[in-house]
């Protein structure tokens, strides 16, 4: 009978997943966990509606395979839906497996993981399907911030359906079977006229470089579930413990010789600020988040000394690495994960300010920018900044300044703090004089150089306390080996309240 169950009602469905170059449920958990170790519940579970010759129709796991399993040895809660039964619509059956599923996760204390591949709710049972979603809603937002959940969407995802991942921590998406929308093709095209496939509404690539909804985006399903089982090995349990340490070969106190030639003195001109990533964490090993969207922010996971550290960095190559909306949001949501899970930051700041324009204005640009302010500044985690060249105006204050609550600040020679640049300031401060002198051109840049020497010098804000030290910077990773170490017991007792009321 078990054997039966393995195999499904009907081995032609097997067939039909494989030409989609989609692997079965089982087949998913079987590249995710570890070898052997997935114990399934409730296999024999068999839904009980009746109408529309549902009663004809009651094969076991209704759809869902639910239970746990290891990866790397540490336990995990897994569900996977079947789209090979009932094109895996969720029923009240099914919704009840997923319930005890994530309950265990909950009472455990382990991550929560979703292999998602259905057809939304099962139109045939009506409002018990609906309930049963508003059930898992109800509990994806109990434990946030609790335990880690991770959504995998390797097929369809619509309607109601697709925000249970959007409220999940991380979204991984395969592209050409996985899509989500509120809304498909039919609707769309009924109500506006407007022709759209699957993939161009709400296909990964879509959400992985337009709507920023995922956060990881793959090609296929099998590299999809490595990295899934590589972000886990970077993730505590829950929220009372740390990260997962590892053994470290790369030397702490390594030397930095290379970034002397990777970042270029002069402010204006652009480098890639991922291989400066690369070359100060454990290894060059970078595990980033939303690579393909907002791409003028860097976010991602990575060692120091073995230790797991958030990272935050502007990357001028992109946009130089202003900051807009896009950018606040991605990096607002991943300083939260990062202060929810015991993840210290660092932020590598190069940044000219934040994007003008009446789209970015229109568009929110201070509500936006807001929500990133505000994750800084509520995050109790362990929070060191490095200035690597340039911090203007509010972007400054924003990308975790000491006046905001870093405990560390660090900044390379060539740093220049300032509320503008030189260029800029001089022309506010002496837009008279320099329209009444003989040679304006030779005032404004007597006037520049006037502004630069006196406000914009390395050791400005040094002076002034803001930034703790100027260090060279062949020994960013020893600085912040160290830095690590010491804050590694940090503790800040949180204020008595109910919540806070972030921008939204």
């Amino acid at each position: 009978m078990r054997e039966s169950v393995h195999q499904g009602p009907d081995p032609e469905a097997t067939v039909r997943q494989h030409a989609k170059g989609k692997l079965t449920a089982r087949e998913r958990l079987d590249v995710l966990l570890d070898s052997g170790s997935f114990v399934e519940v409730e296999a024999f579970r068999r839904h009980r509606a009746t109408g529309f010759g549902l009663e004809r129709r009651r094969p076991h796991t209704d759809g869902v395979v639910a239970g746990w399993g290891r990866i790397y040895g540490r336990e995990v809660m897994v569900y996977a839906h079947d789209f090979r039964i009932f094109g895996g619509a969720l029923g009240e059956a099914h919704a009840e497996k997923i319930h005890k599923v994530m309950d265990l996760a909950e009472s455990s204390g382990v991550p929560l993981i979703s292999l998602n591949d259905g057809a939304g709710a099962r139109i045939q049972e009506g409002v018990t399907a609906l309930a049963g979603y508003g059930g898992i809603f109800q509990r994806n937002v109990r434990v946030s911030g609790v335990i880690p959940q991770i959504s995998v969407m390797l097929g369809p995802c619509a309607g109601g359906a697709a925000y249970s991942p959007a409220l999940t921590d991380f979204v991984f998406m395969v592209q050409g079977t996985a899509q989500m929308f509120i809304t498909g093709p039919d609707v769309v095209k009924a109500v506006t006229g407007e022709e759209i496939t699957q993939d161009d509404l709400g296909g990964a690539r879509v959400h992985g470089t337009l709507s920023g909804v995922a956060g990881f985006v793959y090609d296929d399903e099998v590299s999809c579930l490595e990295d899934v089982r590589y972000l886990l090995s970077l993730l505590p349990a829950n929220n009372q413990e740390l990260p997962p340490s590892i053994p470290c070969v790369d030397p702490p106190d390594r030397s930095n010789d290379s970034l002397l030639d990777l970042v270029p003195a002069d402010p204006a001109q652009s480098y890639d600020m991922s291989a400066v990533i690369e070359e100060i964490v454990d290894g060059g090993e970078f595990f980033e988040f939303h690579a393909g969207w907002a791409g003028n922010l860097i976010c991602g996971l990575a060692r120091f000394d073995g230790q797991v550290t958030g990272i935050v960095a502007n990357q001028p190559n992109h946009l130089a690495g202003v900051l807009d909306i896009g950018a606040s949001e991605k990096g607002a949501r991943f300083i939260q994960m990062c202060d929810a899970f015991n993840i210290p930051l660092v932020s590598l700041v190069d940044v000219p300010g934040f994007l003008p324009g009446a789209d970015q204005e229109h568009g929110g640009i201070i509500r936006h920018g807001a929500k990133l302010l505000y994750a800084y500044c509520a995050a109790s985690v362990p929070r060191i900044q490095v200035i690597v060249r340039k911090a203007y105006g509010g972007a400054y204050i924003v990308m975790d300044s000491r006046s905001i609550g870093a405990d560390l600040s660090f900044a390379w020679p060539t740093n220049e703090i300032a509320v503008m640049g030189a260029e800029g300031a001089a022309n506010v401060i002496f837009r008279r004089e320099i329209a009444a002198a003989a040679d304006p051109a030779e005032q404004r840049a007597k006037r520049v150089e006037e502004y630069r020497s006196t406000l914009m010098h390395p050791y400005y804000a040094a002076e002034r306390g803001l930034v703790d030290d100027i260090i060279d910077p062949r020994t960013t990773r020893a600085t912040l080996t160290r830095a690590l170490g010491l804050l590694r017991a940090k503790h800040a007792p949180a204020p008595q309240r109910k919540h806070g009321n972030p921008p939204m």
